[in-house]
């Protein structure tokens, strides 16, 4: 495969990013001590789903920087991962859900876009974004449960 290097610094960036940030900024006191919903996922979930996660979207990465002409989803793509690598200094490190919950906000729409960009010229790359909607569509609510939780 000729752009098998393309692809792995695709992956390399968004899976080394997102694994790098969540080392740094990992869940402490302050998270323990915080009011959960009872839909909370144990904490062993978090790194297995988005290391999955972000290797979808390295992948979808690449597809679009490869093909000519969707400017508009790679500047969603560089956006999107920027929030994303944003949203864990803003919750963990900061500890501000308030903020954090916008910023999922701010993600989830930005997904759908992509998804939406994607749909007619590089639909792989919409349904790799599919399970990253989802699970940041669940991230949305359960943010949402926690600033609610703990006023």
């Amino acid at each position: 495969m000729r752009n098998f290097p393309i692809y792995f610094a695709f992956v390399a960036v968004t899976l080394g990013g997102g694994l790098l940030i969540g080392y740094a900024c990992r869940p402490g006191e302050w998270y323990d001590q915080l009011e959960k919903p009872s839909f909370n996922p144990p904490g062993w979930v978090f790194a297995p789903v988005w290391s999955l996660l972000y290797i979808l979207i390295g992948v979808a990465g690449a597809r679009v920087f490869l093909r000519p002409g969707l400017t508009a989803a790679r500047a969603l793509w560089v956006g999107l991962l920027i929030l994303n690598f944003l949203w864990t200094p803003t919750f963990f490190g900061l500890n501000w859900p308030g903020v954090s919950l916008g910023i999922t906000v701010l993600m989830v729409a930005g997904i759908l876009l992509f998804i939406a960009a994607c749909w007619g010229r590089e639909r792989p790359s919409s349904w790799l974004f599919a399970p990253y909607a989802l699970w940041t569509s669940f991230a949305f609510v359960l943010n949402g449960a926690i600033v609610h939780l703990n006023p």
